[in-house]
């Protein structure tokens, strides 16, 4: 049976992905280099499906590994997590994030080409939208302005494959902008867990809930907002997940073309919104305090869910409450 190729799939996102695609019967090859992931998170995986799948420790830079992955394969898809992904060390290390982020994706578009293989999902992000006049974002609203090299690294790829798809329109390329993944797997198996200090506000909460950080900083509460913090979308990493499954079936569904989709609830909640909500959901309080904003942060941001809903049959099922409860879920079986 053909395969999709996942690249970073011991990372958040591309981990719970895996588990979703293997749960609608899908064949996956697996990549990753644990640069922001666990070994255990193939075995947890594993464990949830119980499904088997071929797992490779490379990084995708790498093009003579790579091209022995496609060798020993039959691979008909990639979905591509393999991106660094936090804004703020990105402002502090750009060229990491530009080799990683888009280099890695040029030897991973060629090495596709070389095998004949066109069909592509690209983990992309809200932050091509930079910092936008009108709230909710939809797909046509004007990207670029971006703020923070992540966000310039996401959109440098989207404009890669769109100058790609114009050269040769037998790709099929699904590009999804995702707004603010949180939570983590029911089973508490896998869930986010970054090296070092969290630089993503879900994951820094739980570990000031667990007494691993002393308090939480939240980044200005000086914002246009109705409390000062900076409004986000949340979205639960299942539904973030499942919308992969749908964007790689309307891939083998309908074939040739270029999809843009935003991948969001379209709700914003704030940072002060976020905590009370956790507080709430696991009756745990958690320390904060007001620090100055970060660079290359905006006040407000969410999505027009409405065209992934359309043309993906793509809803989120997660609240608020889901989002909190599995995130502290997932933090206790770290402790």
């Amino acid at each position: 049976m053909k395969k999709i190729l996942v690249t970073g799939g011991a990372g958040y996102i591309g981990s719970h992905t895996c588990v979703e695609l293997l749960n609608v019967g899908k064949e996956l090859v697996v990549i990753d280099n644990f640069s922001n992931s666990k070994p255990e998170v193939i075995d947890n995986i594993k464990k949830i499906t119980g499904k088997d799948f071929k797992f490779y420790e490379i990084d995708y830079l790498d093009r003579e590994k790579l091209e022995k992955v496609f060798e020993e394969n039959e691979v008909e898809s990639v979905i591509n997590f393999a991106g660094f992904k936090a804004v703020g060390e990105s402002v502090a290390k750009p060229v990491e994030y530009y080799i990683n982020n888009v280099s890695g994706a040029l030897v991973l578009l060629e090495t596709m080409k070389k095998y004949g293989i066109k069909k592509f999902v690209f983990s992309s992000s809200a932050t091509v939208y930079g910092d936008p006049e009108v709230v909710p974002i939809t797909e046509d609203s004007e990207v670029g302005g971006t703020t923070n090299p992540y966000g310039t690294s996401k959109l440098m790829i989207e404009q890669i494959l769109q100058d790609l798809y114009k050269s040769d329109n037998s790709w099929d390329i699904v590009i999804l902008r995702y707004f603010n993944p949180v939570g983590a797997h029911s089973s508490g198996l896998i869930g986010e867990n970054p090296q070092g200090i969290p630089n993503n506000l879900m994951p820094y909460i739980a570990q000031v809930a667990s007494g691993k950080l002393k308090e939480l900083s939240v980044f200005g509460n000086d914002y246009n907002t109705k409390d000062g913090t900076g409004v986000r979308d949340y979205i639960h990493v299942v539904d973030l997940a499942i919308g992969h499954v749908k964007a790689i079936e309307k891939i083998y569904r309908e074939g040739k073309g270029l999809y843009i989709y935003n991948l969001g609830t379209g709700k914003g909640y704030s940072v002060l919104d976020m905590l009370k909500a956790f507080e709430k959901a696991n009756n745990i309080e958690v320390p904060y305090k007001i620090a100055p904003r970060r660079p290359g942060d905006i006040a407000t941001c969410f999505a027009d869910p409405r065209k992934a809903e359309k043309e993906l049959e793509f809803r989120t099922q997660k609240s608020l409450e889901d989002m909190c409860r599995d995130t502290w879920n997932f933090q206790k079986n770290l402790m």
